[in-house]
């Protein structure tokens, strides 16, 4: 569960002339979503520390600048943007460090994966072989259940650009874990060339 310190009181009056309480809306969406948010940051960064660092920091971003907000599910919605942006943000950062860090630490040491691994690290394995954007596209789809205008939108992207990601993602996974089956087609077509 997300660890949350406690939030002193403060923030703009409402329409009805009472407080903004803070620490009841961080502590209400924590109770009630802070489950759905820390799955949501482990498909997008594969690592469960990694998921509850992106939630806690999107927590504090939100938090700290959108005072208007006094509705959970309103400060849900931008946790989440903020998690999807830091983590396509920090991508680059993380592989510039891969690139780097042989020359300052010592290798790390890998289980041996000779006993199997379950399908949930089957999954969490084939979404980190894909691109970040691809990735974000995949989980948003796939997990978030938006439409292909939605994530356009949330990603600022085209839609052919969203189907485009969404279709490497899922020949990508394919490759991995076998045949995916995904929302219906009618809703949320991703087309792929026949070959004649």
């Amino acid at each position: 569960m997300v660890g949350v310190g406690r939030i002193g009181r403060h923030g703009p009056s409402s329409e009805a002339g009472t407080r903004v309480d803070w620490q009841d809306v961080l502590e209400t969406l924590v109770r009630d979503r802070g489950p759905a948010l820390l799955r949501y940051g482990y498909l997008l960064t594969g690592d469960q520390t990694d998921a509850q660092e992106l939630v806690q920091d999107a927590l504090v971003s939100v938090l700290a600048r959108s005072a208007r907000l006094r509705e959970p599910a309103a400060v849900e919605g931008y946790v989440r943007q903020t998690m999807l942006s830091a983590y396509i943000d920090g991508y680059r950062r993380r592989r510039r460090w891969l690139g780097l860090r042989h020359l300052v630490a010592s290798p790390e040491v890998t289980d041996d994966h000779r006993h199997g691994v379950d399908a949930r690290r089957d999954v969490v394995a084939a979404l980190a072989g894909l691109a970040p954007r691809v990735r974000a596209c995949v989980v948003l789809r796939y997990f978030e259940d938006l439409t292909v205008a939605e994530i356009a939108d949330r990603l600022q992207l085209s839609d052919g650009t969203v189907k485009r990601y969404l279709s490497d993602g899922v020949h990508a996974l394919e490759r991995v874990l076998g045949p995916v089956a995904g929302p219906s087609s009618e809703s949320h077509p991703i087309t792929t060339r026949s070959v004649r």
